[in-house]
């Protein structure tokens, strides 16, 4: 028997910007659902590096969005708008949000939800959406990834480079992986990365022309930016595509573009959060075509790092500020 749904429930937000500590959990009303929503009962949230830069100051949520942080979620389906009927009540879901998934209900656009497939626990189902739908859509959409092409990812153990490795190796590429010590290179190399370069002691740009004999990397998928934009131009193979996700090191870089026209480079980009409703259905609906089977047949999984429950949710900041993490860190409710 389902539970009665309170009027009232946890949520947390971030009191000011700054550390770990300007995190609160606070009693917010339980959200309705409005044209084509379902509201779900959360039952773990993913913790993503976007909403450490939230909680810092540098990542408002876009119009519309609650303040409540998280970007992802699993949970049961315990209602919904009327117009909203892909999903039963009681139905295991795990959704991409612009906003409130650290809470004990959200509501979700049904077409940005997928079923959980079986034998995922909801833990691994909220380390799932945020990583998979950007790294479908900037790997596989923007960047044209093609089987036997070489994809190289700096970060290798992040929760996005995790996903990236699993699903570039399944569709047939092979994977360079940066990390920033030897047992986070051996990680990426158990995930099937072909070769893991220590960015702290190696020079990737040269590792990357000696592992494909010269020829460069067909597509670098980038979260550093700053002094990695010019070397990834370097290490880029004839007709690559660079992706830029994020920017650790800065957005700003004094850049020559011979280089991007000579080898004929496309340096693109993208957000996920702001996308429409619209637009994050369309990687919705590619991931349950493409994806979700290789998560059914084991041929992919989250890797977990931790888990916290929502009242430790600074120790769950803290540890990805720390960034000896190794995959998801998620907040189980």
């Amino acid at each position: 028997m389902m539970e009665p749904i309170p009027g009232t429930m946890r949520a947390v937000i971030a009191e000011g910007s700054g550390g770990p500590d300007v995190l609160k959990v606070v009693e917010r009303p339980v959200p309705q659902p409005g044209e084509g929503e379902i509201l779900v009962r959360v039952r773990a949230a993913g913790v993503n590096r976007p909403d450490v830069i939230q909680r810092q100051g540098g990542y408002p949520p876009p119009p519309g969005a609650p303040d409540i942080l998280g970007l992802e979620l699993a949970g049961e389906v315990v209602g919904s708008d009327p117009n909203a009927n892909r999903f039963p009540l009681g139905a295991r879901i795990m959704a991409l949000v612009a906003g409130g998934a650290y809470a004990d209900y959200a509501v979700v656009h049904e077409s940005n939800a997928l079923p959980v497939p079986d034998g995922l626990s909801f833990e691994e189902a909220g380390a799932i959406p945020e990583t998979y739908f950007t790294v479908w859509t900037n790997v596989f959409d923007r960047g044209g990834l093609k089987p036997g092409e070489t994809l190289l990812i700096h970060g290798g153990t992040s929760g996005i480079g995790t996903t990236a490795i699993q699903l570039a190796k399944a569709f047939g590429a092979t994977v360079i992986a940066t990390a920033g010590s030897p047992e986070k290179c051996e990680a990426c190399r158990r995930l099937g990365a072909d070769t893991a370069v220590n960015y702290r002691t190696e020079d990737f740009v040269a590792v990357v022309k000696e592992t494909t004999g010269g020829r460069g990397a067909d597509v670098i998928l980038d979260m550093v930016g700053g002094d990695y934009i010019p070397r990834n131009h370097e290490a880029a193979a004839q007709d690559g595509r660079i992706v830029q996700i994020a920017f650790l090191k800065g957005s700003k870089v004094e850049l020559d573009f011979r280089r991007l026209m000579l080898k004929r480079l496309t340096h693109t980009g993208s957000t996920l959060r702001s996308r429409s409703v619209a637009e994050k259905a369309v990687i919705a609906q590619a991931l349950e075509t493409h994806v979700l089977p290789l998560l059914e047949q084991d041929r992919c999984k989250p890797v977990m790092d931790s888990t916290f429950s929502l009242d430790e949710v600074a120790k769950a900041h803290a540890r990805m500020d720390g960034g000896e993490h190794i995959g998801k860190i998620v907040l189980r409710l």
